[in-house]
């Protein structure tokens, strides 16, 4: 059985520590404050990110490069290692299908080489969760075949909730209406974004205050747990520069749940230019 390597992109917004630890191969995205190109050495702390886009500075992303996708996968091809590649959903950015085009480019050089895609259909730390269970499986001595099915299914299972603090990065994006980012921060309303089954970004409810906001979080979380109530791989929880509120999300959790096992990260740039400081939210596996 040959040899695989799991490789994603900095959309997962997985600790430092983990990547290294597990050896995780990171395709970046790019991101720009003021026209000003980041992501590939040159980087931003998260406060810097966040405090740019809090003095209004314009902020906007790229996806992955193909020539850089290239030149890591060639890499793993002539070390003989296959690639499990964990992709950030294909419809919230191109860089999928980026990592698709590359691949078939690499196989037809390599074609004893096996290299996977899985379309997440989620982001940041629900990407997060399936790479974990990929390390997980391989440390068990699965076959890269035999992850890339696991991951399949379980994808199906992931659930993401969140709350962004200012309305107005999302209407920038594209997400919301003028009128809608203008009424809602007037009357204080927070609405609860997920990420559907198809991959995107998506309005569930509407709830006035941030404080309503997280507790409805919580109930929504209840309602969807079903029979993974007791097999939730971590539950992760993403903030954008804001732990402390992030904090008091995973004071609900734990009040209402009792679960141990936390992600607690700050949400990246590549994802943070369209939700903003101020976001919170929570990945776990629901029914």
């Amino acid at each position: 059985m040959r040899e695989f390597v799991i490789t994603t992109e900095t959309n997962s917004d997985l600790p430092v520590e983990f990547v290294q630890q597990h050896q995780i191969g990171i395709i970046p995205h790019y991101y720009t404050i003021e026209d000003e190109v980041y992501g590939d050495g040159r980087e931003l702390t998260i406060r810097e990110f966040y405090d740019a886009m809090r003095a209004q500075k314009k902020a906007a992303t790229m996806a992955s490069n193909p020539a850089v996708i290239y030149d890591k996968f060639a890499d793993y091809a002539k070390e003989g290692k296959d690639i499990l590649h964990i992709s950030f959903s294909s419809a919230l950015s191109g860089g999928y299908s980026n990592i698709v085009m590359v691949a078939g480019e690499i196989k037809d050089e390599y074609p004893e080489m096996n290299i996977i895609v899985i379309d997440t259909l989620s982001a940041s730390l629900g990407e997060g969760m399936l790479i974990k269970k990929a390390v997980d499986m391989r440390a068990q001595g699965k076959s890269i075949e035999e992850t890339a099915a696991a991951i399949e299914e379980l994808k199906n299972h992931l659930k993401i909730q969140f709350i962004v603090d200012d309305l107005n990065h999302l209407f920038r994006g594209g997400r919301l209406s003028r009128t809608s980012a203008i009424l809602g921060t007037v009357a204080n309303i927070k609405p609860i974004l997920e990420i559907n089954n198809e991959g995107k970004l998506v309005a569930a409810a509407k709830v006035r205050g941030t404080k309503k906001a997280m507790s409805t979080i919580v109930d929504n979380m209840e309602a969807s747990l079903g029979s993974y109530k007791d097999k939730q791989i971590f539950i992760g929880i993403m903030h954008g520069d804001a732990k402390e509120e992030a904090e008091y999300l995973k004071k609900l959790i734990v009040e209402r749940f009792g679960y141990e096992d936390f992600i607690i990260v700050p949400i990246g740039p590549s994802i943070g230019a369209h939700s903003g400081p101020g976001t919170v939210g929570v990945v776990y596996l629901g029914e």
